[in-house]
Formats: structure tokens, C-alpha cells, sequence
């Protein structure tokens, strides 16, 4: 049942849906019901182990699992959802996001397993122009969602890259091929860890995050995101 507050709450400040930006109705949640149907959902968890998200990273890291929510393709209307949570302040959707994606893949054993949830870091200076890290946001939705311990120190970003965003793949791999540093070692080995990004589009930043991660010895990476870019 909508409570009272809620419904007063919505009526002085409107929630609006992060891919079409219509007012949500009473009872929904980020998404409203029309675009959370017409989401290009991807339905990785019916393979997590060998979708094509998955065989992106195979020679480029060791992976366990895989999955995305949705393909992500530039100018659509589900592209809106990823620039809302990265640059239009809305931490709390991210983290409602988070909670999509649980439930998304909690049906397919996906979570059996997992130790550790671990967002990929933003840089000091790209944390401080934004206010929060998304990855983080969305990391906290699949913390309280799954019960699954969150750490989002054990690895830090040190170098303040250039955007991601216009590079093409191998100019994107040295981009952040030293990007990360493991501040705690003994958080991961021997753990099987869940790294969270908002999207995987060449898989570079994953990956490198992945193999730093991997620097503590025993550690296994599965990986989940909002997004996925095809190739």
C-alpha cells in the first residue's frame, strides 16, 4: 500500500523515470512500467558463464560469471538511464537500479558463491566533480538486495583518466592499464569477488580493475553491470 506521505512527498516533488523522464506513478520505482517493458533487457542470466558479455574478457582476465541488465546503444532511450545516474545527481536511483538487478539474477543461482561486492573506484578528482561514484551506488542496491558484503576500498583508482567515453578499444585498454592499486590484499584472496560497473563497453576498465583485483593471489571475478555495449 502507497502511504499517505509518499503520495504527498510525490505530489510536491515529482519522481520522474530515468529513461523517459515521464512522472512515475505511485508504486513505481526509477523505471516507469512502460519503459521497464520496453527495456533491451539481455537475458545473460539465462548463460552467465558464456553469453557474449562474458566472452569479451576470455584472454583478457579470468572470469566466472557475467551479466549486464539491458544493451546500451548511444542516443537511446535507455542510454538516458545510464547519463541520469552518472551526471544528473541521482545516487538513489542508481542504488534502486542495483535493486532491479538482484532481482534480475538472483533466480539463476548467480549470487551462489559471491563474497565480496566490489565497485569499480573513481578517481579522487572525478569523485569530487560528481558527488558519488554510480558503481558504488549501484554496488549498495545489490548489497541490500542480496545480504552480500560490500567493500569499496580494497581497490582505489590512482590516475585521473581521460573519459572513456569517444576512445576506441585499444586506446581505451591504455588509458587505464595502470589505473588501479590494491589497497588490501587480504580482503580478496582466496574470495570469490562481484565487480559492479554502470556499463561494459570494451571491457578495459574491468578488466584492468579485474587483474589488480587478481594481484592478491586466489582471487575469482564475476562481473555485473547496468549496461553492455555490442560491439
Amino acid at each position: 500500500m502507497i502511504s499517505v506521505l509518499t503520495r504527498i512527498v510525490d505530489l510536491i516533488a515529482p519522481r520522474l523515470c530515468m529513461m523517459c523522464g515521464r512522472r512515475l506513478a505511485p508504486g513505481e520505482d526509477t523505471l516507469c512500467s512502460v519503459c521497464n517493458l520496453q527495456l533491451p533487457r539481455t537475458g545473460f542470466q539465462a548463460d552467465p558463464y558464456g553469453n557474449e558479455m562474458a566472452s569479451m574478457f576470455w584472454g583478457r582476465m579470468p572470469i566466472e560469471r557475467c551479466g549486464a541488465l539491458f544493451y546500451y546503444k548511444g542516443g537511446s532511450q535507455a542510454s538516458h538511464i545510464i547519463y541520469n545516474i552518472k551526471y544528473n545527481d541521482h545516487p538513489e536511483a542508481a542504488e534502486a537500479l542495483g535493486r532491479l538487478l538482484a532481482a534480475e539474477y538472483a533466480g539463476c543461482g548467480f549470487f551462489e558463491g559471491i563474497d565480496l561486492i566490489v565497485p569499480t573506484p573513481l578517481s579522487r578528482n572525478r569523485l569530487r566533480q560528481r558527488g558519488y561514484n554510480q558503481s558504488r551506488e549501484l554496488a549498495v542496491g545489490l548489497h541490500r538486495a542480496t545480504g552480500i558484503a560490500l567493500d569499496s576500498r580494497v581497490v582505489s583508482r590512482v590516475q585521473f583518466d581521460e573519459s572513456q567515453t569517444h576512445k576506441q578499444r585499444w586506446d581505451r585498454a591504455a588509458n587505464v592499464a595502470h589505473a588501479f592499486r590494491l589497497n588490501h590484499p587480504e580482503r580478496v584472496r582466496g574470495h570469490h569477488v562481484l565487480l559492479v560497473d554502470d556499463i561494459a563497453t570494451t571491457g578495459a576498465t574491468l578488466c584492468a580493475c579485474a587483474n589488480t583485483l587478481a594481484q592478491a593471489g586466489d582471487v575469482h571475478v564475476s562481473v555485473l553491470t547496468l549496461g553492455y555495449t555490442r560491439p
